[in-house]
């Protein structure tokens, strides 16, 4: 899904997408402030930069297996987001991509080897990061600004 396709659209609450789209371009859903939830398809494998930024109602999404990467600015300012799951095969997370406005307590990255992350402000206020409790030293070593967040999980 290439493209800015629903940005700005402050009415829409909730989006059920097809399921043969792969990937979320740039800006999809952005500032669609109403937006509350999303079915995001098992197919997608990327989520596109600022994809959801400023969709300050989204509270819960789910985060398809397949993504291995997900783009600068992607859940900013997404300030009902509170708990999110980045599943096993994302292997970037973008500059900003869970930052500014954003109030996630609870975020859990199920990869046993830590994605690359664009810079520091990634995560922002994150209160507290779940990873594979045998990976929690390379968690630490690799993402050193959060090394004090950082807890060990069984998933």
């Amino acid at each position: 899904m290439e493209g800015v396709i629903f940005a700005d659209c402050s009415n829409l609450k909730s989006v059920t997408l097809p399921q043969n789209i792969t990937s979320l371009g740039s800006e999809t859903f952005e500032n669609c402030t109403s937006l509350e939830s999303i079915s995001i398809p098992s197919n997608v494998n990327e989520l596109g930069s600022y994809a959801f930024k400023g969709s300050t109602a989204l509270s819960s999404t789910y985060i398809p297996e397949k993504v291995t990467s997900i783009g600068n600015g992607t859940f900013q300012e997404c300030s009902s987001l509170t708990s999110i799951a980045i599943p096993n095969d994302v292997q970037n997370i973008g500059n900003y991509a869970f930052y500014d406005g954003v109030n996630i307590q609870n975020l859990y990255c199920k990869a046993t080897t830590p994605p690359t992350l664009g810079n520091d402000w990634v995560f922002g206020n994150v209160k507290t990061i779940y990873v594979p409790a045998t990976s929690i030293d390379a968690y630490k070593s690799k993402w050193g600004k959060y090394a004090d967040k950082i807890k060990g999980y069984n998933f």
